[in-house]
């Protein structure tokens, strides 16, 4: 096990993310963004790093291109790659972007006509403790509108894993049974 990270790059990384939020673009700027069905949407990309179960170095940095709306793989683009920083909460992207970005550059080196006009992250983007999560990190760093798609609810300002939100949370996930038309139980 590695040693815990020491409070300069905590610091460090605090002031760069800091730095780059200011880079940020909230608005819609493309024509296809303030469209009701989003007409001129054509590509949608979706990044993730994959970890190999009780690995926390080696990982798979992929990279996939949708057609947009009819979802047909244009690129793909997988790697496996070696983690060098260490994990922090809250500083995902300092692991994660690198590699991300790479795969993003790769694609504009061989194909720039599948660039993509929106990428997916799986990470946080604006929902972060910061307001500067991986999403936001790769759209600042690639120049392209990023989205970003979390698995976990972050703590952050006005938004609570509360009593309401459990309660939604077991509506959705709670097993019921299932009926049939007569509404008889089934298993």
């Amino acid at each position: 096990m590695s040693a815990p990270p020491g409070e300069d790059l905590v610091n460090q990384w605090e002031s760069e993310q800091a730095r780059l939020r200011l880079q940020v673009v909230e608005e819609d700027t493309e024509d296809w963004q303030r469209s009701p069905d989003f007409s001129g949407l054509e590509r949608v990309g979706g990044v993730d790093l994959s970890f190999i179960k009780g690995d926390e170095v080696n990982a798979c940095a992929q990279l996939v291109v949708l057609s947009y709306p009819d979802l047909e793989v244009l690129y793909e683009d997988s790697r496996m790659v070696t983690l060098t920083a260490p994990y922090i909460a809250g500083f995902l992207a300092f692991r994660e972007t690198p590699f991300l970005l790479e795969a993003l550059q790769r694609l504009e080196r061989n194909q720039p006509k599948l660039r993509p006009q929106v990428v997916f992250v799986d990470g946080n983007g604006v929902f972060h403790y910061r307001e500067f999560g991986l999403a936001c990190h790769l759209g600042v760093l690639s120049g392209l509108p990023c989205v970003g798609v979390a698995k976990n609810l972050l703590q952050v300002q006005g938004v609570h894993k509360n009593e309401q939100h459990q309660s939604q949370y077991d509506f959705y996930y709670k097993p019921r049974p299932l009926c049939v038309a007569n509404a008889q139980r089934t298993l």
